[in-house]
């Protein structure tokens, strides 16, 4: 395929007549500026590269709108995590790979053409492990190549309800993994990535309320034996009581925490991010890591 664009956003800026090549395998073989057009389909408007979307978990897709409610009264993320809870109690791998195709699509319609998947719903409805651990995360692989996204597939490490390593509630049953169960789920997701184009596997530590230091360091040390240069994301400081939390459990607001205790670097992204002070948000710009707002 030969695709035209009269303007063109390139890394070295607008250029004009812009000749992109497409390979067989449905790659960019070679992108040449003020070349004609000889044939090839013209674009409508002007072309720049699509978006990556960097923070998804798509079985939320099936629950939009669900949670709104008029006025304020408990109204509030933590009523919304309540309901998602309860509304992850019906998905099953097939309604999973349906939702994340579907999703996929809408992201490919509006111009993303990547997407960063947290996936943390491992188990099925009672909170049992599949005969296959890899069953859910298989139905994003599929989905993926069902749609033509490109993916970083990141499954989530989840073992506690807060800091400080307290037990995991009901709600999330099927989320809990233990660092062994979870190493073994990454390297097999490593071996399953070859299988198809534009995929690349990290890890998603869910957060510092949900993982504890020591199991933090340890899924680290086990990605860095597959690859050492894997994306590592993790929520941090996405509601001020979580901060407030975490100032109780280690004198240290999440990003600061992150900040001294791991090596943050362009690996890294932490999502959300919202709540920093100046210092926190001058020391994570400094670590070259992303805040994934």
């Amino acid at each position: 395929m030969r695709l035209f664009a009269h303007h063109a956003l390139l890394p070295e800026g607008w250029r004009n007549n812009v000749l992109i090549e497409i390979g067989e395998d449905a790659l960019i073989q070679e992108v040449r500026a003020d070349a004609d057009h000889n044939g090839a389909e013209i674009v409508a408007g002007p072309l720049m590269a699509g978006m990556p979307n960097l923070h998804s978990h798509a079985f939320q897709r099936a629950m939009a709108g669900l949670t709104e409610k008029v006025g304020a009264s408990g109204d509030n993320f933590w009523a919304w995590r309540d309901l998602m809870y309860r509304f992850l109690e019906r998905i099953t791998p097939e309604d999973n790979e349906a939702i994340a195709t579907q999703l996929y699509i809408e992201m490919l319609k509006a111009g993303y053409t990547s997407v960063a998947e947290f996936h943390y719903v491992h188990h099925d409805e009672k909170g049992n492990a599949y005969a296959n651990p890899a069953e859910m995360a298989e139905c994003i692989l599929t989905a993926s190549s069902a749609t033509g996204i490109g993916l970083t597939l990141l499954p989530v490490l989840y073992c506690h309800s807060n800091f400080g390593g307290l037990p995991p509630n009901a709600g999330q049953k099927r989320f809990i993994k233990d660092v062994d169960g979870f190493n073994a789920l990454t390297e097999s997701l490593f071996a399953r990535r070859s299988q198809g184009m534009l995929r690349r596997v990290g890890i998603a530590p869910h957060s510092l309320r949900a993982v504890t230091p020591d199991e933090l360091k340890a899924v680290i040390g086990a990605l860095d034996s597959l690859d050492s240069t894997a994306p590592i994301h993790i929520h941090a400081a996405e509601q001020q009581r979580e901060v407030e939390d975490c100032l109780n459990w280690s004198h240290k607001r999440p990003v600061a925490w992150l900040l001294e205790n791991m090596h943050l670097n362009d690996r890294w992204c932490l999502v959300h991010a919202t709540h920093m002070d100046d210092d926190e948000t001058f020391r994570l710009a400094r670590s070259g890591a992303v805040a994934g707002l």
